[in-house]
């Protein structure tokens, strides 16, 4: 198959992650190196729009290619992939599974181990990876972190430009770095006098590598400075309406206070017009000052609030105060009331009538009262060892008293 671009960018698209295929692609290619450095750029055009995988297949491809390169002592293949090879890996590296990542990573152990590369190569490629891993420990961390990730806020509206431009910022500052690096190296190792010149050919291969080189750093610091007057542009534009808003804010604080100060000013002439009992029209109508031009009243005489006097109080002696002594009179016995009664019956002497609950108290008082003992359920009243008194054919009633009640039964009838 005759060499053009077609043909490797068919042999590319047609390569995986077989061995056979990596081994056939490689022996073609190298076939083919007289257009070593037309094939990279192909390769690297080629890995720029491909996805993990294919990325993974095409490192894979630059392996077997460099590494027989080297065995075989010929540096054309060695020569265009310096320039490009630190790029590459990062860009295959970056945003890859953990599983491309780790086997990109023992290539580029390979590289390191058998010196494939040039050391300022080998440690831009190793400072590409290493760069990767700390952003991505950085975002993870920033993820993690309230108010960008985890239910914290979004963006507002207005940041949103600012955020894209400085996105596209940080994207392009780690391979422009790296492009940077490796051109300088190259330009370096190229124009150092005390490296002896080598042949013509080999010469003109290294200052054609050295001009791709710094040609790719050219345009990533191109791709950064366009990025970065973006991200000065948005922050202009931010920095422009923080201003105006500013400038509107300021003018609205100074409106308010000259009202607030008129508000005050009137609410005071209001209160000195209340003040001196004015009318709130007349008050809203006198001088700034507000003064009146009547005079004020004169003040009325406050009489003095005094007490009368106390009157004189001679308290009372003890003697006054004491109530007169209570002589008791002795009780009088019951045989000397039964006597006196008997003595005005027999003079005549009629005592008033008595009612019957007097009598009965009376009688009941006659008869000796005996305290019930409790004797299981019965319970007896004993009078002198008989069951029930002898009252007599009389009942035991006096004769004046007999007489008293028949008196009482003939009135009542």
């Amino acid at each position: 198959m005759a060499y053009n671009d077609d043909a490797v960018l068919a042999k590319l698209s047609a390569l995986n992650e077989s061995h056979d295929s990596i081994a056939t692609a490689a022996q073609w290619i190298m076939f083919h190196k007289r257009h070593a450095d037309r094939t990279v750029a192909l390769w690297m055009q080629r890995l720029r729009d491909s996805s993990s995988t294919k990325r993974l297949s095409l490192v894979y491809l630059a392996n077997e290619v460099t590494q027989q390169s080297k065995a075989r002592h010929k540096d054309d293949f060695l020569v265009a992939f310096s320039p490009v090879i630190a790029e590459a890996t990062a860009l295959a590296y970056k945003g890859a599974p953990a599983e491309i990542q780790n086997k990109l990573r023992r290539v580029i152990d390979v590289w390191k181990d058998r010196f494939i590369f040039e050391p300022p190569v080998q440690q831009a490629i190793e400072r590409g990876i290493d760069e990767l891993d700390k952003a991505r420990g950085t975002a993870k961390a920033n993820f993690a972190s309230p108010g960008i990730g985890g239910g914290g806020p979004s963006v507002p509206a207005e940041l949103t430009p600012l955020v894209t431009s400085y996105t596209n910022v940080s994207k392009l500052n780690l391979p422009t770095k790296t492009a940077v690096s490796t051109a300088n190296q190259d330009f370096e190792k190229v124009t150092d006098p005390s490296t002896p010149v080598p042949s013509a050919p080999v010469y003109a291969a290294r200052l054609n590598g050295l001009l791709k080189s710094l040609a790719s750093a050219e345009g990533a610091v191109a791709e950064c400075v366009k990025a970065r007057k973006g991200l000065i542009g948005e922050l202009e534009k931010m920095l422009s309406a923080s201003q105006e808003a500013l400038a509107n804010d300021e003018r609205q604080h100074a409106d308010l206070m000259s009202r607030k100060a008129e508000t005050e000013e009137k609410r005071r002439e209001i209160e000195q017009a209340i003040m001196r009992g004015l009318p709130t029209h007349e008050a809203s109508q006198s001088p700034g000052n507000g003064a009146s031009k009547t005079p004020e009243p004169e003040r009325p005489e406050v009489e003095a609030l005094t007490p009368p006097p106390v009157e004189a109080f001679t308290p009372p002696s003890v003697e006054a105060l004491t109530p007169p002594p209570v002589h008791d009179e002795p009780p009088v016995p019951h045989h000397a009331e039964e006597d006196r009664a008997r003595s005005a019956s027999s003079q005549g002497f009629q005592p008033p009538a008595a009612s019957g609950i007097e009598m009965l108290s009376a009688l009941a008082s006659q008869y000796q009262s005996i305290p019930v003992s409790a004797n299981g359920a019965k319970k007896r009243r004993r009078i002198d060892g008989d069951e029930f008194p002898d009252l007599g054919g009389d009942d035991g009633i006096d004769a004046d008293v007999a007489e008293m009640l028949r008196k009482e039964s003939n009135g009542s009838a």
